[in-house]
């Protein structure tokens, strides 16, 4: 089982990561941070998830003490990594649909790489502290490979930083975009005192707020990068003003839309917080001395985070039309090959 988790952790985030190498389309700065999420995650399953197998198949520790401190260290950083990546993604999606015009202008290719470094340089400030502490037995007497909890100021630092203050940014800013977007479908839904061209450039803008932040199958192709003059020919919006008693049925296109934001939302919150809260929660406790876990309970609960890792991907690309043709077009070229 531990086996085929790896190999689709693995094969799902290669094909996320061919997909935005191979598909211009996909070539923007949201995707990019995607893309590196990918990477992430494709580490978490080539480094970490097999070593992790062989120590819970022989249930002991073969490898030696360099190469037991080298599997604790990557696997903090990726995994903590992992998570900061679903910081930033929520808060570049928060800017595009908050600060839709004025953030258009600075989303570059540039400012998600130093995103994405910013993210890697905090995740390595909160896995190497151990190895400057951690005990070195003597040769031949290394058995276990397991993370210490001898000090409980790190395990606070860690667990904070890696996953309780992620988790408060990431529930704000969702929050904050679902209101947003649901006054934005509201707006669109209401503004039949505008003429019919005002009316439809406001439309285009909002869409192309909501659809790159939910990545919604059927709003996936605009481009929020898009000067606001180019808005109307880059997206096409029906207009509901044809109808004048079509109020009940603009009504209800908003309802489920504010619906499909709300289920895309409570998908990506749930396996975060369902995935991570579990093992967090458990480290705080062992580090406090209240709870000592059975190797198998602390297994599952290590792997039940390293699931994310095959989620994340799933998550992320599966709503976007973009990223389905995309898919079938990597499917075609292998079955060609």
């Amino acid at each position: 089982m531990y086996l085929l988790l790896t190999l689709l952790t693995a094969l799902i985030n290669a094909a996320v990561i061919a997909a935005i190498c191979t598909t211009k389309k996909l070539h923007l700065p949201a995707n990019y941070l995607i893309c590196s999420l990918a990477v992430t995650d494709l580490l978490v399953a080539l480094l970490v998830m097999p070593v992790s197998i062989l120590y819970i198949t022989t249930e002991m520790w073969t490898l030696g003490q360099v190469v037991c401190e080298l599997w604790l260290s990557v696997d903090m950083t990726c995994c903590t990594c992992s998570i900061l990546h679903l910081c930033v993604i929520a808060l570049d999606r928060y800017w595009a649909i908050t600060k839709a015009i004025e953030y258009a202008r600075k989303r570059s290719a540039r400012r998600a790489a130093v995103m994405v470094g910013v993210v890697w340089v905090i995740s390595v400030f909160i896995s190497m502290p151990p190895l400057f502490w951690r005990q070195r037995p003597s040769r031949g007497s290394f058995k276990q490979c397991i993370i210490e909890h001898d000090h409980l100021g790190y395990t606070i630092y860690s667990t904070v930083g890696a996953f309780y203050i992620p988790m408060m940014i990431i529930l704000i800013l969702y929050h904050r975009i679902y209101n947003a977007a649901k006054t934005l479908y509201q707006k669109r839904g209401s503004s039949r005192h505008l003429s019919g061209r005002s009316l439809g450039s406001q439309n285009s803008v909002d869409h192309c707020r909501v659809s790159h932040t939910f990545c919604v199958s059927d709003l996936s192709n605009s481009d929020p990068t898009l000067p606001t003059d180019k808005l109307n020919t880059a997206v096409h919006v029906p207009s509901f003003e044809t109808d004048a008693d079509g109020q009940d049925e603009k009504n209800q296109i908003c309802t489920l839309r504010e619906r499909k934001a709300a289920r895309i939302l409570g998908l990506i919150l749930g396996a975060f917080i369902i995935c991570w809260l579990p093992f967090f929660l458990k480290e705080v406790l062992v580090g406090l001395r209240v709870v000592q876990p059975s190797p198998l309970v602390s297994d599952m609960l290590t792997w039940l985070g390293y699931i994310n890792s095959l989620i994340n991907p799933l998550l992320y690309t599966s709503f976007n039309d973009d990223f389905k043709l995309a898919f079938k077009k990597l499917l075609k070229r292998k079955e060609h090959v």
